[in-house]
């Protein structure tokens, strides 16, 4: 079951937060997130899931920025988000995917417990203009049935920026099993 918008406003400072929370950003079933100002993309192709892939950082400025097709961007949501007892997911909002803008390639679920920024896997297929800002995803929050365990990744919890794919660090615990 996903909660109604009326519901997470009720569960605000208890087993969701969100902050900064705008109430203005409830929506029906979800929530507007917003876009940081920065970027980064990686500099080096092909990327390697075996390595720590080198990146560089890029700011948004308040002109806007425009998005070259067919090139990774990682972003992060403004706002910092704690789940409890919910499982969180992300969505584009509809008026950005009808620009031709995917804000996140397959990352959209959430784990129970998760407390840190969203990494947006931004991509477009034509070039457009971004701003820092703007509202570019919703979350929306599952309810859970069962006993559950709390979500304890070492790689992406309590994260304070951009994550880049952490994915070379499974490779390190393999070899060391």
């Amino acid at each position: 079951m996903i909660l109604s918008g009326l519901e997470i406003g009720s569960k605000i400072g208890q087993e969701i937060i969100i902050e900064p929370f705008d109430r203005k950003k409830i929506n029906p079933n979800s929530y507007n997130l917003s876009l940081h100002h920065e970027l980064i993309t990686y500099t080096h192709l092909p990327l390697d899931m075996k390595k720590e892939n080198p990146f560089t950082n890029i700011t948004i400025p308040e002109e806007g920025l425009v998005l070259e097709p067919n090139r990774l961007y990682l972003g992060r949501t403004i706002e910092y988000t704690e789940t409890h007892g919910y499982v969180p997911m992300l969505e584009g909002r509809s008026s950005v995917g009808r620009l031709g803008i995917f804000v996140h390639v397959t990352a959209g679920f959430g784990d129970v417990g998760f407390k840190g920024y969203w990494t947006l896997e931004i991509f477009c297929i034509q070039p457009v203009r971004i701003y820092p800002g703007v509202e570019v995803c919703q979350i929306y929050y599952h309810t859970l049935e069962g006993p559950f365990e709390i979500y304890s990744s070492r790689k992406y919890q309590n994260n304070r920026g951009i994550q880049p794919s952490l994915m070379f660090k499974d490779f390190i615990k393999k070899t060391r099993e």
